[in-house]
């Protein structure tokens, strides 16, 4: 495989203009918008532009969230969303004025009201929101979604309340919280969770809790995980719990939480007020379903290809040579593969589409095979118009036997016979495409054994031949046929076949 092939399978993305209107109809972003076109009055707000209590309270009414006992807190969440994004803009007031005289102040005992230190009014980022492109919107909702993800690692403060209250210093290590290291934990489980929807055949197929947090911590070379590793994936998963409540309404994932009836309840002295109920279903979903939406995937990858990782998505080739795409199809799973090269294809005509995959198909080196293959399957996809091209190659000895292939697919005429050379060529070339995919996946090995059996069957003393084919990955493909074939007879005479190649080619 060559070094530089993307290191995480492509993703299929939905349309800028879909993504758009996902960002726009999360509900943490549309309350930002709501309450930004409502400020158009001007708000007063206060140090660090926070809605003061009596506006707060309006912000609430205007939301329609009166009846939520969490009204307020979803209300101070979007504004101060509207305020990281430009949605709103702060004009701090330049001086405050003293109160006139026999003006009416708090007395002894009494709070101060609330002053006001500057005036908020809709920003130039809310009319990108309405008039802008569908990249001006996402452009904005990712502003948003990565102040969202900064509160999600955030500490829970609320132990030490009394102490900010009072005026004391905050003391990270009091809290056991590590910035750098919440980030990275957060930013890893997003990664796999990337990395699951990309393999999945099914996109929208939600990950169980337990899973997720147990490919963070649990190693690879583990059978049996101890119970400090368990303790671990278990505190990892309460952290997740948590994250993913303050994820899912940028519209970032998809969250089922986690069933409250499974967690142990205890006392500020750490006795149990209720036990855990115990799982007697098997119903892992109660401990929580997580999926990334496709804003999530977007959103994700954004962020993968900022730090300089390659993350492919279907049509990232389309504008690409014909050597990028055979280079790059084999690693993709085969719904992904077909749609890349179905885009492909519809940007140029068949004709032309054909002879550039023929050209870069050409080659006798270690990824030959896997290139001709790729092509193979692209232009199996192919209109009939391509046919000229494929008749130009009959009688090219590397793709002179897939043409044919090709032309009989479609029932044409006057296809020449090829010659017993050419079709053994193209069996060691065909075999040869596919070994490294059967050392890396059963499903792949069990394929080639299949078609290795009845190669053997079509073809009497396949073996006497096929050692004298004139193709560098002979000798490999033989020995690898002696491997797969299950009749121990057959499989020695392939054996024996390859040290015949082996030495003809001074191997």
């Amino acid at each position: 495989m060559s070094a530089d092939r993307p290191t995480l399978p492509p993703v299929r993305l939905h349309s800028d203009a879909e993504l758009a209107r996902d960002a726009l109809s999360a509900p943490l972003f549309a309350r930002a918008a709501r309450l930004a076109r409502w400020a158009e009055a001007g708000v007063p707000v206060g140090v660090g532009g926070e809605l003061l209590e009596e506006r707060l309270a309006d912000a609430v009414d205007h939301l329609g969230l009166a009846g939520d006992e969490d009204g307020a807190g979803y209300a101070a969440e979007a504004w101060q969303l509207a305020v990281d994004t430009g949605l709103v803009e702060i004009e701090e007031t330049e001086e405050t004025e003293e109160p006139e005289e026999g003006a009416e102040s708090a007395g002894d005992g009494d709070e101060l009201p609330e002053a006001a230190t500057g005036t908020a009014a809709p920003g130039e980022e809310l009319s990108l929101l309405a008039s802008g492109s569908p990249q001006d919107i996402l452009d904005i909702w990712l502003g948003g979604m990565e102040t969202v993800l900064a509160d999600a690692v955030a500490p829970d403060l609320s132990d030490i309340a009394d102490q900010i209250a009072e005026g004391g210093e905050l003391d990270l290590d009091a809290i056991d919280w590590n910035p750098e290291e919440e980030a990275e934990l957060l930013d890893g489980i997003l990664g796999n969770l990337y990395l699951l929807t990309a393999l999945n055949e099914d996109p929208a197929q939600a990950v169980p809790l337990p899973a997720l947090a147990a490919s963070m911590i649990v190693p690879d070379d583990m059978d049996e995980p101890t119970d400090d590793i368990l303790e671990e994936v278990s505190e990892a998963m309460m952290r997740l719990d948590d994250q993913f409540r303050v994820l899912q309404p940028i519209g970032l994932v998809d969250y089922q939480p986690v069933d409250e009836a499974l967690i142990e309840e205890l006392d500020e002295d750490g006795a149990t007020v209720r036990p855990a109920e115990p799982l007697e279903d098997e119903d892992v979903s109660r401990y929580g379903m997580v999926r990334l939406t496709p804003l999530g995937v977007y959103a994700v990858r954004a962020r993968m290809l900022d730090a300089g990782v390659d993350a492919p998505a279907v049509g990232d080739l389309t504008d690409k040579g014909a050597d990028v795409l055979l280079d790059a199809l084999p690693d993709y799973p085969e719904p992904l593969a077909q749609a890349e090269s179905e885009q492909w294809l519809a940007a140029r005509t068949p004709v032309d589409a054909a002879r550039d995959l023929l050209s870069a198909a050409r080659g006798d080196d270690e990824d030959g095979p896997r290139r001709r293959l790729a092509c193979q399957q692209t232009l199996s996809l192919a209109g009939a118009q391509a046919e000229p091209a494929l008749r130009e190659v009959l009688d090219d000895g590397q793709l002179g036997g897939l043409a044919r292939v090709w032309l009989a697919e479609r029932g044409a005429a006057d296809i020449p016979e090829p010659s017993q050379d050419m079709i053994f060529w193209l069996t060691v070339d065909t075999i040869a495409a596919q070994l490294g995919a059967a050392e890396a996946d059963e499903e792949s090995a069990a394929e080639l054994r299949g078609l290795v059996e009845g190669v053997v069957g079509q073809h009497n003393g396949f073996f006497d031949a096929a050692w004298r084919v004139d193709h560098p990955a002979t000798s490999d493909v033989l020995e690898a046929m002696g491997r797969l074939h299950p009749d121990k007879k057959t499989a020695k005479e392939a054996r024996k076949a390859a040290f015949k190649a082996r030495s003809r080619q001074g191997g």
